[in-house]
Order: structure tokens, then sequence, then C-alpha cells
């Protein structure tokens, strides 16, 4: 966040260029950047200054500094297509001028600029999609124009305030409800984002991209079965579309219809026999399905049909069991040589390359690739430490033991859930695979619903000092506190096969368990600890889907943990004794019968000897540790850190005295 002085520094910068003073402008925006060399206002301005006082090597070497530092600012690859444009480099601006339309589809200026480029290659087919856009974006009301620019340049509390006061005026505007829905489903409020789409549908039925954003809202809910059922509808108007074909076979593959799926796959690939997108997907279901030969064969597959597939090579590496060839791993190095590589895609190949180089021995280089894609991944991310210890500090303060004495006897009586939490990579794929091995527990995955219900009650504000959540906890009423309770268990019985008991292995609940204790007494809460060590760095080699930002820096993943310990000391002290079964996966690793047994003790259920075969049961395991767990137990990831020691010393100082005291004996 930008000092009181910066912000004035950049509005002189921004009323000079206005005025057409661009040497002061060039002046003042060099002025901040010798202070903050990745301040992306200061380098985007500069960077226009530059240009039109015809300083093109200036304004490209601004540029550079401000995609290495933004890389997915769109309005920054808008410049770079300016600056092309102006120097006579027609490629170079209709590509950059695409990228930027990527990354921010409302720029207008860059519609227009590829339009006449277009039209000089001789590429009329595409310098007619352009016009249309162009067209569709000059049509948007003005609100909703600028509502879309802060949407994609990360301002989504202006994008949420235009949009709604527009949507005040209309009602019924479906574009103003579709847009309004994204915003909501990026701040994480997915309900809402659900409703608005449901509703948009009920005005325009037809619109194939609000009915295409509903479904991927459903999917986002976990609520399968229904984001199912609407791609059906669509494959059944079009079977031919491929769209529509894709659409359903992923939908498919989240509702376990595997066979269903990788039909849909292959119809898609018989129109497209090289999509690269579709045999990643594809790639992605049989590696759930267990069908590992496969999986590799179909991301090998994408990497064929496209060399700059990162996702693909990412996920050979997230095989965990997959080692690269030397044709391979030179293959990686050579795109990460491309200057025009997406952001994901270098992303991707960092921590691919930081795996291959890992399994080769190559400590240093392996670090290096590590640390890269984890600093890319960084500049996105808007984690926050202090404000992620002040939302610890508030469950402290107002989950007490008085309060638990004070709601005692309400929530939902619901013995069924069995809550796997703790730290990601700490063991808690481990310890689902056990108990859903028994006959009595159903395994599912990584329910949003605990999350889901603590938005809902901290309200629309996400700074902590003005959150309502987790203060409201203390003034809910038995009915609430039971109402609750009950719509985590209908809500979650999708999910579920008939058996007695089911896993929510969310690890991101240990922050909610206050929650858990008021509206589901009798459920049993596990926290899935390892050693911090090998749990951070374990973390932070790890590419996560969504969330986890926390694991994208040495220090920022150290501090969590030791805060993390902290909230769970508070629970043990506030809650009665063994409400939460602690398991340390090095103990796992030591006596798989003994902690088994203890496990199952702890849970109410009989011994089964399937639960210590583990690695036999044949079920979809979504997570980073799918291959893992269907391997006998090793101890291949203890102490896998220490090779990396020269270059953990943030790590270690973060971690402190927790390092000493919860190091494994």
């Amino acid at each position: 966040m930008n000092s009181p002085e910066t912000n004035v520094s950049l509005q002189d910068a921004q009323q000079a260029l206005k005025e057409g003073k661009f040497e002061t402008g060039l002046h003042t925006a060099e002025a901040i950047i010798a202070s903050q060399p990745e301040n992306s206002e200061a380098l985007y301005l500069g960077a226009v200054a530059a240009r039109f006082l015809k300083n093109y090597d200036k304004a490209e070497q601004l540029l550079a500094e401000l995609h290495h530092a933004a890389p997915e600012y769109g309005r920054a690859w808008q410049e770079s297509g300016h600056l092309a444009r102006d120097r006579g480099h027609r490629d170079a601006a209709i590509a950059a001028y695409a990228r930027a339309c990527q990354f921010n589809p409302a720029l207008l200026a860059s519609w227009k600029g590829q339009i006449d480029l277009l039209r000089q290659a001789g590429l009329l087919p595409q310098a007619e999609a352009a016009a249309e856009q162009a067209k569709r974006v000059q049509q948007l009301p003005r609100e909703l124009l600028a509502a879309l620019n802060h949407l994609h340049e990360g301002r989504l509390a202006k994008a949420e305030d235009l949009c709604r006061y527009y949507l005040q005026q209309h009602p019924r505007d479906v574009e103003g409800m579709r847009l309004l829905a994204e915003i909501g489903s990026r701040f994480g409020v997915l309900d809402d984002a659900e409703f608005l789409l449901e509703s948009a549908l009920t005005f325009k039925p037809d619109d194939l991209r609000l009915r295409l954003d509903y479904i991927q809202v459903l999917r986002s809910r976990q609520k399968f079965a229904e984001a199912y059922d609407q791609a059906a509808q669509l494959y059944e108007a079009q079977p031919d579309n491929v769209t529509f074909q894709s659409q359903l076979a992923i939908e498919s593959m989240q509702t376990g219809k595997y066979e269903r799926a990788f039909e849909l796959f292959d119809a898609v690939l018989e129109r497209l026999p090289n999509d690269p997108a579709t045999l990643t997907s594809r790639g992605h279901a049989l590696k759930t399905y267990g069908k590992q030969a496969d999986a590799v064969a179909s991301y090998q597959a994408a990497i064929a049909a496209r060399p700059a597939a990162g996702e693909a090579y990412y996920s050979l590496a997230n095989l965990k069991t997959y080692r690269f060839s030397d044709a391979e791993i030179e293959a990686m190095h050579a795109q990460l040589d491309h200057g025009d590589l997406s952001f994901m895609d270098r992303v991707h190949l960092n921590f691919a390359l930081g795996k291959a180089h890992e399994d080769a021995g190559e400590y240093e280089r392996s670090f290096r690739y590590y640390d890269e894609g984890n600093a890319l991944k960084r500049r996105q991310s808007r984690y926050d430490a202090d404000q992620m210890r002040a939302e610890f500090d508030a469950q402290m303060r107002v989950c007490t033991s008085d309060l638990f004495a004070a709601q005692a006897g309400k929530g939902h009586d619901a013995a069924d859930p069995i809550f796997v939490l703790g730290l990601p990579r700490a063991g808690s794929t481990l310890i689902e695979q056990i108990l859903a091995s028994h006959s009595q527990v159903d395994g599912t995955m990584e329910l949003p619903d605990i999350l889901a219900m603590a938005h809902r009650l901290r309200g629309r504000s996400k700074a902590s000092a003005n959150s309502r959540y987790p203060g409201v906890l203390a003034g809910l009423s038995a009915d609430q506190l039971q109402a609750m309770g009950r719509q985590y268990i209908e809500n979650t019985r999708i999910h579920r096969q008939g058996a007695p008991f089911f896993i929510d292995k969310m690890p991101n609940n240990f922050r909610h368990i206050g929650l858990i204790q008021l509206i589901l007494p009798n459920a049993r809460i596990i926290d899935a600890r390892r050693a911090p060590m090998d749990c951070c760095f374990s973390g932070f080699k790890q590419l996560f889907a969504q969330g986890q930002e926390f694991t994208y820096g040495l220090t920022e993943i150290g501090r969590y943990y030791s805060d993390y310990v902290d909230l769970m000391d508070h629970w043990d002290r506030a809650l009665p004794q063994g409400r939460i079964l602690r398991v340390q996966h090095e103990d796992v690793l030591d006596d798989l019968e003994g902690q088994v047994r203890r496990i199952l003790d702890y849970c109410g259920l009989p011994f089964e000897e399937s639960c210590v075969e583990f690695h036999k049961t044949d079920r979809a395991v979504r997570t980073a540790s799918s291959e893992q767990v269907r391997q006998p137990i090793n101890r291949s990831g203890v102490a896998a850190w220490k090779p990396f020691d020269a270059w953990l010393a943030p790590l270690k100082q973060e971690l402190g005295v927790n390092f000493q005291e919860t190091a494994p004996k």
C-alpha cells in the first residue's frame, strides 16, 4: 500500500501527463521508482511519459520492470502495444494488445488497436472478432465499464461499489448482475454470486455466458450435481458443441462419473485432436481416478501439442512419483528463456523445475526455481500476515472457555462429521485415507461450508477490526446455532455415500474451531500436525490450486505455522480436555497400527484392518498427496528440508521456539 506522500507524487505525475508535461511526469515517476523499484503505478506512468518523449528504450526498460513486478496488469500490456505500434513493430503490437485484453477485457483501446493491425496483416477474421469485442465494450454503460476496469486491476471494493450503485438504478440489468456475481466470486461470497446468476438467468435464460458462469459458481460451491445438470442441459441442446462437451466432461468428473468424463474428453479430442487444455483436464481426471500411467501419457501429449504447457509439466511434477528425463528438463529450461511466456506458464515451470532438480540432487538449483515460482505468486498475492494474525487474536479474544460454557447444550446434536484440519501438507490426506478405509466412514473432500458460514457471519468488511465475526458468535441464540449446524449437515449430504460418519478435510477449518464447537458440539476434530520444518518447506514447494497464499514465502509460512500453533494451544485451553485429537504425522509413520487404533477409538469406531492397509482402498483422491496415499507408508518426506538448509534461515527465524519444541524426537 502506498504512503500518503507516494500517493501525492503519483497524482503529480498523472497531472503532468494530462498537461503534456512529459519530462516532469517522467522525473516524478523515476523519483518514486528510485525508492520503490516495484511500484507498478510509477513504472506505468514513467513508461507512458517516456513513450510520448519518444525515448523508446527507456519506455521499454520501464515496461520490462513493470511486467516483472505485475505480470497480469492489463494496462501495462496495452502500453507495450502502444510502444510496439509507435516503433513500427506490428506483430509485437498485436501480441501485446491481445495479452492486454486477456488480462483486462474492458480495455477498449487494446481492442481498437488490434483491428487495423490485424487487417494489415491479412488476418481478417481476427480483425472482425476484435471489432465485435470493441463494439460490445463500447456499448457497456459507463458505470459498468469503470467497474470492469477496477475488477481486472484488482480494486474489488471500488468495482463492487460501482456495480451495486448501477444495479440500484437498473435492477434487472443482466450484465450488471453477471459482473457483480464475478466480484462476489473473487471475494469468496459464493452464495451471493450463485443467487445473482440464478436471478439473471430468469431474465435471460438463453445467455450462454451467464449459464457457463453459473456452472462455474455451482462447482466452486461444490454443488456438483446441480453443476452437472446445468452442463447436461447445454450438452443435450447442442451435443456437437465442443465447449459443452468439455464442460460436461469436467462436471462428470466432479460427480464421480469418470467413465462418462473420459467418453466426453475423447469426443472433444476427436474434433480437436491435440487440444492441450483438454489433454491436461483429461490427465487430471485420470490422476484422480488412480490411473497414473494414463494420466502421465495425457500430460505428455499436452506438452507435445504445446511445448510451453506449464500446467501439464507441473501436473507431472505434482504426481510426486514422476521423474523428469534430461530432455524434459532441458525443454523446460528452454521455455523459461522465452520472453513472451505467460505468467502462469512461468510459475508452473519454475515449480516443476524445482521438483526436477530436487529429484536429481541439485539442491541449490532446485531451491532457486522453487524460490522464483513463489516470488512470482507472492507478487500476485494480497496476503497480509498482520491481518491474519489479527484474525487469530480475535478468535482467542472472543472464543473463550466462558463463551463455550455459556453456549453449552446448544447447536445441532449430529455426530456425523469428522473434521480433519491443520496446515496443508501436514498429513491430513493420510488421516483421511485411513478413516475413509473404514466401513462406517465416507471420505469426501475439502468442503468449503464452514469457511462460507464464517464469511456470511463476517459481513462484507474484510478488515478484522470492522468484522462482525467472531464477535457475533457470543450473541447467537440456541435456535440460530442449531439451525446453522443442521444447515451444515444438510448442505454436505450430497458428498456422502450413506455411511454414518463422514470426513470434512478442509485444513483452514482450524481457524474456525470455535464456530464448529458452537454449531456441532458432538463433531470430532482431528488436528493433523507435522514437524514444522518439514511441514513448512513442503508447503513452500507446493503450488496450490487456490488459496493458501501464506505458503508463497519462507517468512510468511514460518510465521503462519507459529500463529497456527498459538491458536491450537488456545483451543486446547478453551475447550474441554480431549475435545481435539492431535495426530503427529511422525508418530503415524513410527507406529501405524497404534495410531490407527488411537484415531478410531477417538471417533468411537471399531478397529478394521482395512484402515491399516489404507493404500489398497479404491477411491478418488483430489489433493496433492493423491499418489502418495496410494503407496504403503514410508518416511521419504521426513527431514526432506535438510538438503536445503543453507537457504532456509528466514523460515527458521520465524519458527523460533516452535522449531525446537515441536520437532519430532
